[in-house]
């Protein structure tokens, strides 16, 4: 079953979760993964990667989660690993949509709120001229309200109290037609790289690959199409060191990093990737995933 097709508003599906918030998580995440996986969810000998991330949700409580999944917060944390250097440029930061000044950003720009998970709460503005100022302040100032714990009973961002908006540079990738960068995830388990994923043509047909530590593809797809195999990114080893380093504090995380042109950039730390609710073909590869999750 697919939920999003009955009610495809999002803000009615937000809303209709936040009501249920008095169920609880085990009764709760059980039926949620029923309906999103096809299959019940065992809370007793979890093997899947998928249903770990679910009893990950309901039991692991490290206020540093709650730090990190904030859009904001995420960057001091990452500068107490000493990778400063990684970190877009930020023009703003707001409590409010009402208190930015358009005047004085760049032309193009990725506004964001701070309780945003799984790409929501993004405005990515290419021409501020063209943009309409009263639908993009309102659209914020909704995101500021949500509450995304509520919603697939993520605790880390229970932890965002008072939500902001963050102003940040637009990274533009020349090389591809839409101006789309590659968009490479890293697997983590007690900060060790298990396999990468690549998403490529996020702003059109997006296409995403699984691959080794070593680069080597893998025969998996998970959500959308897999291609043939991508050109190993420049500095491509300087990328694992990053994601270990990040990644060392957590049983799971997943670390999302840019490169273009060799340079490096942080995108951000996923603990629920997908809410634990994204299927692989082969199913088995759930199962092999599932291995390297031994703490939750």
């Amino acid at each position: 079953m697919n939920y999003k097709r009955i009610f495809r508003n999002q803000q009615l599906r937000f809303m209709i979760l936040r009501l249920l918030q008095f169920v609880p998580d085990r009764f709760m995440l059980s039926m949620q993964y029923y309906i999103k996986m096809g299959c019940w969810l065992d809370f007793n000998k979890p093997k899947r990667f998928t249903e770990k991330l679910q009893l990950y949700k309901m039991k692991y409580r490290d206020e540093r989660l709650c730090r990190c999944v904030d859009k904001y917060e995420v960057r001091k944390y990452v500068e107490s690993k000493g990778l400063s250097d990684i970190l877009n440029i930020c023009y703003g930061v707001y409590d409010r949509a009402e208190d930015i000044e358009l005047n004085g950003l760049p032309n193009q720009f990725v506004a964001k709120t701070t309780n945003g998970g799984g790409g929501q709460n993004v405005i990515i503005v290419r021409d501020k001229n063209h943009l309409d100022e009263k639908d993009f302040k309102q659209k914020l100032n909704v995101w500021l309200k949500g509450r995304l714990d509520a919603c697939g009973r993520e605790w880390a961002y229970s932890g965002i109290e008072y939500p902001k908006i963050v102003i940040e540079e637009l990274l533009v990738d020349e090389r591809n037609e839409d101006g789309s960068i590659e968009d490479y995830k890293f697997f983590c388990f007690n900060g060790k790289v298990c396999c990468i994923q690549e998403d490529t043509g996020r702003y059109g047909l997006h296409k995403r690959n699984l691959y080794t530590k070593k680069w080597e593809l893998l025969d998996v797809i998970c959500t959308y199409p897999s291609v043939s195999v991508s050109p190993k990114p420049i500095n491509f080893e300087e990328m694992i060191q990053i994601a270990e380093i990040l990644g060392k504090d957590f049983p799971f995380v997943r670390v999302d990093l840019y490169n273009i042109h060799g340079k490096i950039y942080f995108g951000e730390l996923t603990f629920y990737p997908g809410s634990g609710y994204e299927g692989y073909k082969p199913d088995s590869f759930d199962f092999e995933l599932g291995k390297y999750f031994t703490e939750y």
